[in-house]
């Protein structure tokens, strides 16, 4: 796909709209697309030198998509790990890369960017050592595992050098595909959005794993941060935040309160739920529909979002969009890869062409609105927004 191309979906077609802002109370600037045949023509003289914080599964995979891409080249990590870096290797070349234990040896070297794909408690306070060190940060979601890390981070964020680019990891948001949906539904030419339905369920317990008390000291705690709610940040928040925050922005709000109910149908180990259920109200009259579950059998996953307007649906998801324009009328573009190539890319892109962005602060919006829900669903009651924030 390429970005700004006008097609011909609708009886119509669709005009070109201008960019989405998403701009909350003015703090955030937004950032013009960066095309992605300009970004590598930028490349070809220049890359942007990165190190990554945390080289686990997601840091890892980040470091083989850096591999890819001739706009950055991976040159320092940092991992306390040894069996994590073994992990990795059997991912990618690590030949020539400096490793380190500590993160700040990392923060004190020249690179200019930094990937933090730590364990989520760990997020504000690598975020805040990362803004320090002047580094441009890509970091992965959530902002936090509470609502008092959430409102830290969106705090740094916003009185961050506005140098800096700082992009959360919502890969959707810089996903192609979700590019082409979201244009089609600005150009109101399918109605407003009436009624959103995410559903976000997969495999990931199965309630045989051996149950561990409790961790109390720290390493234990990062030997079992996945299983703990102060450490993970609940599945609705670490994992389902993605689909969250696609809701947020194709409705372009935060909602205005939620009710929710879930539950543990398999787990034993640790203290997070396995399946929940959660309405979001949006202003304008619109809510939002949340189905999440940690455990579906392991061949099992089904993960997309679903605008109803008045003339039309508009699915979206990693690997696709579809508009559901008629009875057995659906027309569907695939994505060519995995989007976080897209959001990887802008972010290089960005900062190549000297063109910073903030968007900690939607960040954070985003990963609060997750813990709205979760607030909902411990309450067994409705939660506002203002409540939670107040709180």
């Amino acid at each position: 796909m390429t970005r700004g191309r006008e097609r011909d979906y609708t009886l119509g077609g669709y005009r070109k709209m201008p960019a989405n802002s998403l701009t909350r109370r003015g703090l955030i600037r937004t950032a013009a697309v960066v095309p992605l045949s300009a970004a590598s023509s930028t490349a070809a003289n220049s890359a942007v030198s990165v190190g990554i914080i945390g080289l686990g599964g997601r840091g890892s995979s980040h470091a083989r998509h850096i591999a890819g891409l001739p706009e950055a080249r991976l040159v320092s990590v940092a991992e306390v790990s040894d069996a994590s870096i073994e992990r990795a290797k059997e991912r990618v070349s690590l030949d020539g890369v400096r490793l380190h234990k500590d993160l700040n040896e990392v923060l004190a070297s020249d690179v200019d960017a930094v990937i933090i794909a730590t364990p989520v408690y760990m997020h504000p306070e690598h975020f805040e050592a990362a803004i320090q060190a002047g580094k441009h940060i890509y970091i992965e979601k959530p902002a936090a595992e509470d609502v008092e890390g959430a409102k830290r981070v969106m705090r740094l964020a916003d009185a961050a050098p506005r140098h800096l680019n700082i992009t959360f990891g919502f890969q959707q948001r810089h996903g192609d595909v979700y590019h082409e949906a979201k244009k089609l539904i600005d150009s109101g030419e399918i109605g407003k959005i009436n009624l959103v339905h995410s559903h976000f369920l997969k495999s990931g317990m199965t309630g045989k794993e051996p149950v561990r008390p409790k961790p109390t000291d720290p390493a234990d705690r990062l030997a079992q941060w996945k299983r703990w709610r102060d450490t993970f940040g609940e599945i609705i928040t670490e994992t389902f935040c993605h689909s969250i925050d696609a809701m947020n922005w194709f409705v372009g709000a935060h909602p205005l309160k939620a009710i929710g109910t879930g539950g543990r149908a398999v787990m034993k180990y640790g203290d997070l739920l396995d399946h929940l259920n959660v309405t979001f109200d949006y202003p304008g009259n619109i809510q939002g529909n949340l189905v999440g579950a940690y455990m579906c059998p392991s061949f099992y996953r089904e993960v997309y979002e679903r605008y109803f307007c008045q003339d039309g649906v508009v699915e979206t998801a990693r690997g696709y969009w579809r508009f559901h324009r008629g009875r057995n009328d659906v027309l569907e573009e695939k994505s060519p890869h995995d989007i976080t190539i897209d959001a990887l890319q802008e972010f290089f892109g960005r900062i190549l062409d000297d063109k910073p962005a903030n968007t900690g602060v939607r960040g954070a919006e985003s990963t609060l609105t997750s813990l709205l829900g979760e607030m909902a669903i411990a309450h067994r009651a409705e939660v506002t927004w203002d409540e939670m924030m107040n709180a």
